[in-house]
């Protein structure tokens, strides 16, 4: 089933007005509830989602792949969810975001500063102690993707 709903979705991000979209995940959960998470280049708006889910509608009706009773959601990620794949960094850029580095307790936190191919760059916050104050620098830490556990972008308010 997930299969082809992947197949449906290449096809449809070939049309124009979909062309910086891309699938970040689907699920099917109890109930037959069918979840499916997609995102884009430019953020994806409530719109786009809509469009996609009637898609989606038409195909797993017409085939009669789910039955008649059947829950689809489509929607973005969120920002509580974390970042899955390289391409949903680079519209994070310049966004505050908590890195879970393989083999490190701690959690890096940062702005995200740069993406490059096969790694990003983190801006940290370090305290260092000159004589007997405490001055605050901003250190670029370079963070491989085959490093990253998990990402999440973090809102302020």
């Amino acid at each position: 089933m997930e299969e082809k709903i992947v197949d449906l979705l290449d096809t449809k991000f070939q049309e124009p007005e979909f062309a910086d979209c891309f699938l970040i995940e689907t699920k099917m959960g109890a109930n037959k509830k069918l979840q499916v998470f997609i995102d884009s280049d430019t953020g994806i708006s409530f719109d786009t989602c809509r469009k996609i889910s009637r898609y989606l509608e038409d195909y797993i009706d017409t085939e009669g792949w789910l039955g008649e009773k059947y829950t689809l959601e489509v929607s973005s990620p969120g920002v509580d969810r974390p970042l899955l794949l390289q391409r949903q960094y680079p519209k994070n850029v310049g966004r505050k975001m908590e890195i879970k580095v393989l083999d490190e307790e701690k959690v890096r936190k940062g702005i995200l500063k740069e993406v490059a191919e096969e790694k990003i760059v983190l801006e940290e916050e370090h305290t260092v102690k000159q004589g007997k104050k405490k001055k605050k620098e901003k250190v670029a830490v370079e963070i491989p993707f085959t490093a990253i556990e998990q990402a999440k972008v973090k809102i302020s308010f």
